[in-house]
């Protein structure tokens, strides 16, 4: 679950041209004379990491890439386009002593027409996580669910106004402490599923990917500490807080469930 070249201390990558045939395949073989002084039973548990890069888009939706390279991809590239969830936008920040969040008339939630109605703050402690939720689109009665959203995204990506950003929830996320990993998932009538996994540095961490992050309706998003250190984050939100408008998911890793050693001492505590 971590970055793949800043988390793993022995992790590099080898140029596969310089052998007959990649390394991680040559590896992949048993060696019984390489393992042989590892107990017979415990051979047959070993595996090899693949150490191989995919492209963007395998990376941006499997082993995740730092927000950083978001911002400055080129979103015309095809590739780049096809990985990329509808909708959701991806600006950097200037941190410093003093950094600003948005200006509601410069910049990208300008250009979208968005200007949040509610803001709000939230700590999460380390190697801790927020489950994935989402907050449900907001179609007009005369239209089909899938056709709206495929006008609303793809067939005129650029209206917004036709956006009912008073009527759903839009997110719009900052991180002023910690790192964290987010992941986003499309499942939204009519719209290619796609999954974008990226990680985030707070305003103490200042770098690349200090970013606001939007996150349109119908794109389910969880988020994970990166690491011991708590997180704080600020978000604003297109309507004011309903608790109707959050559908959870996949939830439960913010409820651990207590060991059943403990939980069998306190049934009988009550008795």
């Amino acid at each position: 679950m971590f970055r793949f070249a800043q988390h793993d201390s022995f992790a590099y990558l080898v140029d596969s041209r310089q052998f007959g045939e990649p390394i991680y395949s040559i590896m992949n073989k048993r060696d019984e004379k390489l393992w042989e002084g590892i107990d017979p039973a415990a051979q047959d548990a070993l595996s090899v990491r693949d150490y191989r890069t995919g492209s963007f888009a395998q990376d941006l939706a499997q082993r995740g890439v730092d927000a950083g390279e978001l911002v400055a991809a080129d979103r015309n590239q095809r590739e780049i386009k096809e990985a990329w969830i509808l909708g959701v936008e991806i600006f950097a920040r200037k941190v410093g002593c003093f950094a600003e969040f948005v200006r509601r008339d410069e910049g990208i939630l300008a250009r979208i027409g968005l200007w949040p109605k509610q803001w709000s703050a939230a700590r999460m402690f380390g190697h801790t996580a927020k489950g994935f939720h989402v907050h449900p689109p907001s179609v007009p009665e005369d239209s089909a669910a899938a056709d709206w959203l495929r006008r609303l995204f793809v067939d005129e990506p650029e209206n917004y106004s036709l956006r009912r950003y008073d009527k759903e929830q839009w997110d719009v996320m900052f991180f002023l402490q910690g790192r964290v990993e987010m992941i986003l998932c499309d499942i939204r009538a009519g719209l290619p599923r796609r999954v974008m996994r990226l990680f985030v540095d707070g305003d103490n961490h200042r770098s690349n990917n200090n970013v606001g992050v939007v996150i349109p309706p119908g794109v389910a998003h969880a988020i994970r500490a990166d690491g011991a250190e708590d997180v704080i984050m600020v978000y604003g939100t297109s309507t004011i807080f309903h608790p109707e408008f959050e559908g959870r998911i996949a939830s439960e890793v913010e409820n651990a469930e207590l060991p059943e050693s403990w939980q069998k001492f306190l049934d009988q505590s009550g008795k």
